[in-house]
């Protein structure tokens, strides 16, 4: 029940003045609406799902600028690339150097100084050398019916100083570097038959054989 602020008396509802002393009466405050405090979000998966998508999206980027880099790196090779043919020989001039193949294993392997293996013949693939600089690479891949241990022993009498040789079963590696030039020879079986490759790194102006 309200009272009147002047003279104390009792207020019926709704009263607006008081019937005792007159004033009027005050008006009764409503209830203020409770205010509702919507819950905290739990971000906190959306936002961990936001970093792993952006450390995706940044390494798919990395990913394509790189594959464009070396699509723009292998276009200007190739458009500077020079190729010219005479017969079975091959030369390709490219900004870095030269890489030029041949059938001519023998004269290849000759150059470099390195005897054949006697009976030995060329394969199909020939022989290839390339030039970056200062080096000088030349292989060259030959084929023979004696045995392994035959062609072995043959490098490595050349060879006695060489500073790796290795023997396993139907294969050794006969390796030899000095001043001049590294000589890698690698032999193995090939079917009936013995397969050897020989290889040359050779700086720019040196020349000669290391046996």
């Amino acid at each position: 029940m309200a009272f009147c602020n002047s003279c104390g008396a009792a207020l019926n509802p709704g009263t607006k003045f008081c019937n005792k002393c007159g004033a009027a009466a005050a008006a009764v405050p409503s209830a203020s609406p409770v205010a509702t405090v919507p819950a905290a979000s739990t971000g906190g998966g959306s936002s961990a799902l936001k970093i792993v998508l952006i450390v995706v999206g940044v390494i798919v980027l990395i990913g394509i600028l790189g594959m464009a880099s070396i699509g723009f790196f292998a276009y200007r090779v190739a458009k500077n690339a020079h190729v010219t043919q005479d017969g079975d020989h091959v030369k390709v001039d490219t900004p870095f150097g030269t890489v030029e193949t041949s059938k001519d294993s023998g004269a290849v392997v000759q150059s470099m100084g390195v005897e054949i293996y006697p009976g030995a013949q060329v394969q199909k693939n020939g022989a290839s050398t390339a030039t970056f600089g200062a080096i000088h690479t030349a292989t060259a891949t030959f084929e023979s019916t004696d045995s392994v241990d035959k062609v072995c022993a043959f490098y490595k009498s050349k060879f006695p100083n060489a500073v790796a040789s290795t023997s396993e079963s139907n294969r050794c590696t006969v390796v030899s570097n000095d001043s001049k030039n590294m000589i890698t020879v690698n032999v193995e079986t090939s079917g009936d038959a013995t397969k050897f490759q020989i290889s040359s790194v050779t700086k720019k102006g040196a020349s000669g054989s290391s046996n």
